[in-house]
């Protein structure tokens, strides 16, 4: 069983693939013309947490979209590694996505019907591991996230600031190279916010690829890297 993370030598994770866009933007039609959501841009994303910072509708949503293969893009591609995501047949991308992406959402996303253990689980029954396995990876990753005493709960049965945790532990469950953070502390209370930040944050120093969408400064500000939007056009710092 692969314990989380796995390192190279130094502390750094093996196998986290490089992530790229070119040209990238997104263009949609409505009853008025054309909407410009996101402007081109090209940009490689570091290892380490990537803060994505603006205000509501300024494009940041359309961006994460794109990056994680849920959007296509009107003009450019998404690159992570040598594979050419915006190439792949949808399902094709969904099987990309669950090999090498991590996502953690502002509402947390977890299945109503299932335990905080099964639902870090899902992902890996998805790829087919053996029970056996998948209890055992699952219990590590709740363990990680301080939650091993709570993998028998409902999500209802969960407060915010816990489940969000199982949320990290569910988009660790494949050790992605690449995790997506939608406004992952929008609904907390700042204390259990920093928690879930701080475990973000420990991922990204390990090597992982984090971009973490927020309009929150403070926020941002726990980042090693950080790009502004603004009316759909993307500028770094």
């Amino acid at each position: 069983m692969t314990v989380v993370p796995r390192e190279e030598a130094g502390g750094q994770r093996a196998g986290t693939p490089p992530l790229h866009v070119e040209n990238l933007s997104r263009v949609y039609s409505s009853g008025e013309g054309q909407v410009q959501a996101l402007a081109p841009f090209t940009h490689t994303f570091p290892p380490g947490m990537t803060a994505v910072v603006g205000p509501s509708g300024s494009g940041k949503s359309t961006l994460l979209n794109l990056l994680a293969g849920f959007d296509t893009p009107s003009t450019g591609h998404v690159a992570v590694g040598d594979v050419n995501l915006t190439t792949l047949s949808e399902p094709a991308r969904a099987d990309f996505r669950l090999a090498h992406y991590g996502f953690v959402f502002q509402n947390h996303n977890l299945v109503s019907i299932l335990s905080a253990q099964e639902n870090v689980e899902f992902p890996l029954t998805l790829a087919g591991l053996p029970p056996k396995e998948r209890r055992a990876r699952a219990r590590e990753l709740l363990a990680l996230v301080g939650l091993e005493g709570r993998a028998g709960h409902l999500p209802n049965q969960l407060s915010g600031g816990e489940a969000q945790r199982v949320a990290i532990a569910r988009a660790l469950a494949r050790d992605p190279g690449i995790l997506l953070a939608d406004e992952p502390t929008g609904n907390l209370d700042s204390k259990t916010g920093e928690l879930v930040l701080s475990l973000l944050t420990g991922l990204a120093v390990q090597g992982r690829r984090v971009v973490l969408i927020t309009h929150d400064l403070d926020v941002a500000a726990l980042a090693q890297h950080r790009l502004s939007v603004r009316d759909g056009v993307v500028t770094a710092g």
